[in-house]
């Protein structure tokens, strides 16, 4: 007996058909493309970074196990797919409900409501959220409060360097820093040189970024291609334009002087629907 052949699903609207779109994404890169794709866009996927996690590490669970032995006051919780990523790897070793009982004591703070989502997802509760998903707000919070002798836990960001270790132990805070994954290479440089050379040749009508450090990657090597200069010619008149999940990620296309089109919510659901919306109107009735 054959199989059938699987059907296409129909097109949610044609307000992307015709369009050209890079997304310089790692993470839920397949299903973000599918979402444009729904639309009717041409996706080409060259992401910029590579993220790599550390769930094997021996100090990563070295930190866990004196975590459980000894729970912190206050967690801060900077990304998703980092607390999600800790959970994991507690769960692999044979930690996982243990973590979960010393957190469940534990003031909870996080970066955004994606890395509110993973601590809900632990069957816990984050006690305060940064509305604007950065570790600068975070710090501004920490610093309304005494943190001379607590114990304090950061799950960082694939690059670990926002600060935060320095900035409480300052503040005599016992601090305990866990990164769960870190950035890498491109997996597929080709791809990636490939894009920026399209963008500057004017054959892609956006590029579609989730992170900061993707975007920072994404750009260096378009001035690396040398065509840097032509791509912000290019977004300046509206020809291409530089798609961000939220403010966060755009910071390193506004330093280097690229108009951007931010997500309303700093979700990829948002994402997705700010771009179609962008297009959709250029299209007109």
């Amino acid at each position: 007996m054959s199989t059938p052949p699987t059907s296409t699903p129909p097109l949610l609207s044609d307000a992307l058909v015709g369009r050209t779109l890079v997304i310089a994404v790692d993470r839920r890169a397949e299903e973000l493309a599918a979402a444009l794709e729904r639309h009717g866009g041409t996706v080409l996927h060259a992401p910029a970074m590579s993220t790599i996690p550390n769930i094997d590490d021996e100090t990563l669970l070295e930190r866990t196990r004196d975590l459980i032995a000894h729970p912190p006051a206050l967690g801060v919780v900077l990304t998703g797919v980092g607390f999600r990523g800790w959970i994991e790897a507690a769960d692999a070793a044979g930690l996982g409900a243990d973590l979960r009982t010393a957190l469940a004591g534990t003031t909870l703070l996080a970066r955004g409501p994606k890395a509110q989502g993973a601590v809900r997802g632990a069957g816990l509760e984050a006690a305060w959220v940064a509305a604007s998903e950065t570790a600068a707000e975070i710090e501004e919070h920490l610093r309304t409060l005494d943190l001379v002798g607590r114990r304090v836990a950061v799950q960082h960001h694939g690059s670990g360097a926002d600060g935060l270790d320095e900035m409480l132990a300052a503040r005599g805070a016992d601090v305990v820093s866990l990164t769960v994954y870190r950035w890498g290479p491109t997996k597929d440089p080709a791809a990636l040189r490939r894009s920026v050379e399209l963008t500057g040749a004017g054959a892609v009508d956006a590029v579609v970024f989730t992170s900061a450090p993707g975007a920072a990657g994404w750009l260096d090597e378009a001035e690396r291609a040398g065509t840097l200069a032509e791509i912000r010619r290019r977004a300046e008149h509206g020809e291409v334009v530089m798609a961000s999940v939220g403010p966060v990620t755009a910071v390193p296309l506004e330093e280097r002087g690229l108009p951007v089109l931010l997500a309303e919510r700093m979700r990829m659901g948002s994402l997705v629907r700010t771009v179609v919306q962008h297009f959709g109107a250029l299209a007109g009735p």
